[in-house]
């Protein structure tokens, strides 16, 4: 069944849609500026997408704290362009304990996070670093456009490990994703309708993660 396209959301939907205050309105709107300043020299997020922010990139990374209300300490992996990274941490701004690990293996792209960091003034910090090789304590582990689920729960299972519970957003193939990821690895997941996208959905996978013995 052939699913309809996202909804377009501006930026009065998404603080419907959210209950963002005023400060992280103008926060997200920072941010917004910069990635597309930055994306003309570094290929961060696909220009087309742009102009649909709100929805696209805001919303659609912002929804995973309604998923995880209580969760206080997160893991973006590959988080490159800070979606939802960067999100996560303009919305939970001023949380007690609050705290958002941005984890990406590129120099460049670091260096456009930590600006984003320091300007916005964020409770987050810049891992430039594979995923793998971290030993972090977080509640929740996420990831956006990162890697096929095979390679996402390698990257994750420390985080695992440690009692993280995952929280990934893919699009509309993650069905054969998970297939594929079965054959490696013993996991308990669920899925999630996207609020932003009725073509994307949520990952939850459950912080018992084993690799399958050959």
């Amino acid at each position: 069944m052939a699913h309809s396209a996202a909804p377009h959301i501006d930026v009065a939907d998404f603080v419907r849609l959210s209950g963002a205050s005023d400060d992280q309105i103008s926060r997200l709107e920072t941010f917004r500026e910069a990635l597309t300043d930055w994306n003309q020299r570094m290929n961060l997020v696909g220009p087309a997408t742009l102009p649909d922010f709100w929805g696209r990139h805001a919303w659609d990374s912002a929804q995973l704290i309604l998923q995880a209300p209580e969760a206080k300490v997160w893991a973006d992996l590959g988080a490159g362009a800070g979606l939802p990274g960067l999100v996560l941490a303009i919305m939970g701004r001023g949380r007690e304990g609050f705290h958002v690990h941005l984890v990406e293996s590129m120099a460049k792209r670091c260096r456009f996070l930590e600006e984003m960091v320091a300007r916005l003034d964020l409770p987050a910090s810049v891992h430039n670093e594979r995923a793998e090789n971290l030993r972090l304590d977080v509640d929740i582990v996420t990831a956006r456009a990162c890697a096929p689920l095979v390679r996402l729960l390698g990257y994750a299972k420390p985080f695992f490990d440690r009692g993280a519970e995952g929280l990934f957003l893919k699009g509309q193939d993650v069905g054969a994703e998970i297939e594929a990821a079965r054959l490696q690895w013993r996991f308990t997941s669920e899925l999630l309708p996207s609020a932003s996208d009725p073509r994307g959905q949520i990952l939850r996978v459950r912080n018992k993660v084993h690799a399958r013995r050959s």
